[in-house]
């Protein structure tokens, strides 16, 4: 029933901001049983945008992998958990490996962001081995997820005003399972190249010029910063993020 009404709220907020999804390859999402939905990572609203497409298309329900600071608030967290989200703390992440291994071996879709972060560049960087880890582990398929548009609504480095989420188009493309056959880094890989492909794809098939856009890639004319700045961006994050849990751990030490 609550993930019933979760749906309702992005339903009600997508038709809000009029947002005009176009959706290809969901015959690729598994009907039954546990799956990867491994996604492209742009923009904060894309967990939702891909679990109520999941939804419209077969009313699936789908878990997904988050960062633990979105679990602190007691309402918040309280909520995600009955959502049946799985929290992850980026200093020990074992036990959110194994919830989400046992997740996908009960049958569950379990999405996951394989990139560990938003890339204000707008491009496919790099994946961590999580993704094909977990479906390797669980022997499930791992499907590929990209989108493109939905960073115009919300993101990283960059406030967008209110009314420019307005009738916002937003392509989003399931893949192939991808065969989990070889080592680890080769099929991270593979899945990388696969993201990579469906961008592309997306962003040739998007129906608004990007060019001179901040949500753009430089190298497709936009003004995003490139992945050599968004590199640095994310040392300074990293940076900030250490500072803060030294304090914090200063601070308990001081008790």
């Amino acid at each position: 029933m609550l993930y019933r009404f979760a749906m309702f709220v992005c339903h009600t907020l997508f038709s809000f901001l009029r947002v005009r999804r176009t959706v290809d390859g969901a015959a690729h999402i598994p009907d039954d049983g546990g799956a990867v939905i491994a996604m492209t990572h742009f923009g904060y609203l894309e967990f939702a945008l891909v679990a109520y497409t999941i939804w419209r298309h077969d009313r699936r329900r789908v878990r997904f992998l988050a960062t633990s600071s979105a679990f602190r608030n007691p309402i918040v967290g309280g909520l995600l958990l009955r959502l049946g989200q799985i929290p992850v703390d980026r200093r020990a992440g074992a036990a959110a490996y194994e919830a989400a291994v046992s997740a996908l071996q009960s049958g569950s879709l379990v999405g996951v962001f394989p990139e560990a972060g938003i890339d204000p560049s707008f491009t496919v960087r790099p994946l961590k081995t999580g993704a094909v880890r977990l479906a390797s582990e669980a022997a499930v398929p791992l499907i590929p997820v990209a989108l493109w548009g939905g960073q115009r609504l919300l993101t990283r480095e960059h406030k967008v005003r209110f009314g420019e989420r307005f009738g916002i188009p937003v392509l989003i493309e399931f893949g192939p399972e991808l065969p989990l056959a070889g080592e680890r880094h080769e099929v991270s890989a593979a899945l990388r190249a696969s993201m990579q492909a469906l961008v592309a794809s997306l962003q040739a098939a998007y129906p608004v010029s990007g060019a001179g856009q901040w949500w753009q890639p430089r190298h497709l004319g936009g003004t995003a910063p490139t992945p050599e700045e968004a590199a640095e961006l994310d040392a300074a994050v990293v940076a900030r993020r250490a500072a803060k849990r030294a304090a914090e751990d200063a601070k308990k030490a001081r008790k």
